[in-house]
Formats: structure tokens, sequence, C-alpha cells
């Protein structure tokens, strides 16, 4: 008999068993979450700062509303995240997030690339739910103080058997940049 693992499973190692089971099962599957999101954008200048941050990630702002699809796959040590927002109107933006593992919870970390910024980051379990805490971040390669970047706030969570998830960024003394969530559920596929 043989065991079914993945990347996520072999990087969280026992603590795989504290996450929800059905992110655990996620996880070790894959697969496709489809709902609709809210996106927020700052005001003043941290709407700028928020504007240009999401730019760089490959994030669009220029709606509140989007209909959002995530197909979750995993590749060797490499977690992938394809994500496309929708409009409504057909037309769709599409990023992808390619996570890779280095070493193994608690010591180690993922590495996001996401457009031209990457982020080094751990994962905290709390309460079931996937919590994702910065650890630094680069931009083309040139890496960027942790101190001179927004908190960012990044976590998925089981709710009445959906996805509940949100990514914000808010820079100290300035408030909020711009954040996307939303409630997912897992399309059959």
């Amino acid at each position: 008999m043989t065991t079914t693992t993945s990347c996520v499973q072999d990087w969280f190692g026992p603590e795989f068993e504290r996450l929800h089971p059905l992110l655990q099962h996620l996880h070790l599957h894959g697969g496709v979450l489809v709902g609709d999101v809210h996106i927020q954008v700052g005001r003043g200048l941290a709407g700028v700062l928020g504007r240009r941050l999401a730019h760089k990630m490959g994030i669009p702002i220029d709606q509140p509303h989007r209909h959002l699809r995530v197909v979750i796959s995993h590749r060797a040590q490499q977690l992938h995240w394809a994500r496309s927002f929708g409009t409504g109107a057909g037309s769709a933006k599409e990023v992808l997030s390619v996570f890779d593992a280095v070493g193994q919870h608690p010591s180690g970390y993922w590495v996001e690339r996401t457009g031209a910024m990457h982020f080094k980051m751990t994962v905290d379990v709390i309460d079931g739910g996937w919590h994702w805490r910065a650890l630094g971040a680069s931009l083309h390669g040139l890496p960027l103080p942790i101190s001179l970047l927004p908190r960012s706030r990044a976590y998925k969570h089981i709710e009445n058997g959906a996805y509940r998830f949100e990514v914000a960024f808010v820079m100290p003394l300035l408030g909020p940049l711009f954040s996307y969530s939303g409630l997912l559920q897992q399309e059959d596929v």
C-alpha cells in the first residue's frame, strides 16, 4: 500500500495533522476553488502605494468585486496557485504564484514568486487554519528590509464547509494599502 504525500505534507511533517481535514485534502490532492471576492484599496498615499504593490504582484484592483477561480496543485517541492480574477464580462486576469518549499516546519519556509515580487514566508496553523507569516521579501531580486515592508495578513480557514480567505497589506501610520477576500467553494472537477 502506498501513501499519497505532497510537498505541503512533507514540509509540515507532523504539524500537517493540525490543519483542518478539508485543507489537508486540498493540499494532498489539489483542487479548484471558486467564488466572488471583495477587493479594497486604501485612500490617499496608502492607496497609491497599494495600487503599486498590487500591480507588482499582478493582482487586479480596478473593480471592487471579481469572480476568483484558484487551481491548486503541487510538483516536486513546489506548490502552485493559478488564480484567475474574472470581471463577470468574460475577461479574466491570470496570476500564477509558485511557492518553493525550503526545509521543513518549524525552521523551514516557503518562497512565493508572484510577478516581480518574491516573498519568504512561514505558516502558522491556528485553529486548523493556514496563516502565512512574512519573513522577508525582494523585488527584482533585490532584498527589501522587512521593517520597511507593509504588514501582511494572509490566511485561509474552513467556514461551514467553504474556504474563507483574506490577503491584506497595511502600512504602519498610513493604514490599509489593498486587500482581497472572500468565501470559496471547492469545484467538482
